[in-house]
């Protein structure tokens, strides 16, 4: 059998999953047609802006988590949005937060490992407009998309 994990898991990772509708009605003791109803409502209004799989990192060969403070130039000061929606499109972004504080900006970042992880920093974070970067580096996950991670 063809093996299609890594377009799969970035679908996945894109918002490529929908509810389980006969699950959740059992979960909470509603019929499937009112979840159905409720979920689209909720889609309509902008509630719900996608579904996606929770994923254990280190299995799809993303095990390599960091938190990037970036502090911006005097010229990028006034306009954190462009630096952020310039970082959005790498697949290595998984979120991007203008902050307060002393950084403007957190970017979490995930790689395959710290190689690829200073390439993704020597290719992208280290530009134009970007005056200091402070790495965190994730030791363990213990939660995600509000779920506990075991062992």
């Amino acid at each position: 059998m063809k093996n299609i994990d890594s377009k799969l898991v970035s679908i996945l990772r894109a918002g490529g999953c929908t509810p389980q509708i006969s699950r959740i009605a059992k979960q909470i003791k509603e019929p499937s047609t009112t979840i159905h109803y409720n979920i689209k409502k909720l889609e309509k209004q902008g509630c719900i802006l996608a579904y996606k799989a929770v994923l254990d990192h280190k299995k799809v060969g993303q095990g390599f988590t960091s938190y990037v403070l970036m502090s911006l130039s005097p010229d990028e000061y006034g306009r954190p949005e462009r630096i952020a929606d310039e970082l959005s499109i790498y697949n290595e972004v998984e979120s991007i937060d203008i902050i307060t504080g002393d950084w403007e900006i957190i970017v979490k970042v995930r790689a395959a490992d710290q190689d690829s992880y200073y390439q993704f920093v020597k290719k992208v974070i280290s530009r134009k407009g970007v005056a200091k970067v402070k790495t965190l580096i994730s030791l363990k996950q213990v939660k995600s998309e509000f779920m506990i991670i075991g062992d």
